[in-house]
């Protein structure tokens, strides 16, 4: 509903005349305009807090590399920087210097889409915020960059140019394997355990017609994630009870502060089925 031209007229010449003191039909137009004025205004504000407060709630390292992601695609999309600039390619990055390209890389997704947004931010916080992690953002960069790093490894031999998804898919592989129980659901059409995700998601995806080297990529290196840091402890042997993947001091500074002596506790995450085989291991 609109003020129009007419009616406000009426309006300003009501006013002059000072004759406004009985309502018009244009004054209840005029006054409709500014309720449903005052309602968009309302739902905007409270839209913008709504989604101040869900940025806010979400995780540390999460909300970084979110970000970035953001930014980085948004800047390529209206063409302030090219994608040509951010792909990773190893003999520009040794014979041009472009370090930046072994960074940037992870922080480009295509075009803009809710796709991304959506396994970063579930499968990243769930991880970040849930028993994993809860507590210990700084493991979780450390896990983020042993990935990274797994990937920048294969990445000459699996030709993939920017690693941003594969390091997505391997969160949602992690996040599978440590809730084994929790039931999922594939577009109402049939349920499956969590550690089966990645799969469903590889097999819709070659469906689709996309190649699967990227998502292989994040299951291969979430998996050797898994092994070494969940697997590997329970085994018998000198690494039982060991962690082989460690957080450098310095990340532990950054997001903890000075350690103490004493204070560098670990929790465990639990995994009630590989205790359940441990213990019947050991009877």
């Amino acid at each position: 509903m609109t003020c129009s031209l007419d009616h406000a007229l009426t309006i300003v010449v009501m006013i002059q005349r000072g004759s406004c003191s009985t309502p018009t039909f244009a004054d209840a137009r005029c006054s409709q305009f500014e309720s449903s004025t005052d309602a968009r205004t309302n739902f905007i504000v409270s839209n913008t807090m709504s989604f101040e407060t869900w940025y806010k709630e979400i995780p540390i390292v999460t909300r970084c590399y979110l970000t970035i992601s953001v930014l980085t695609t948004a800047a390529c999309y209206f063409d302030l920087i090219s994608p040509f600039s951010l792909y990773l390619n190893y003999r520009l990055i040794f014979e041009k210097y472009e370090v930046w390209r072994v960074f940037t890389n992870f922080f480009f997704f295509g075009m803009p889409s809710l796709d991304f947004v959506f396994h970063m931010v579930r499968y990243s916080r769930l991880l970040e915020e849930g028993p994993s992690f809860r507590g210990r953002s700084a493991d979780f960069l450390t896990m983020l960059l042993f990935g990274a790093s797994i990937m920048l490894m294969i990445a000459p031999f699996s030709s993939v140019l920017f690693l941003g998804y594969s390091l997505t898919f391997m969160m949602v592989y992690v996040w599978g394997r440590r809730n084994e129980t929790f039931p999922m659901n594939f577009l109402g059409l049939f349920n499956f355990p969590a550690p089966w995700l990645p799969w469903v998601l590889l097999a819709f995806s070659v469906l689709l017609g996309s190649s699967p080297v990227v998502d292989l990529v994040g299951i291969f290196v979430g998996h050797v994630y898994y092994y070494l840091e969940d697997i590997v402890p329970r085994m018998p042997g000198r690494f039982r009870g060991k962690r082989i993947i460690f957080t450098p001091a310095l990340i532990r500074y950054i997001f903890e502060g000075p350690q103490h002596e004493g204070t560098n506790v670990r929790v465990q995450f639990n995994n009630p089925a590989a205790e359940n085989q441990e213990d019947e291991g050991e009877d």
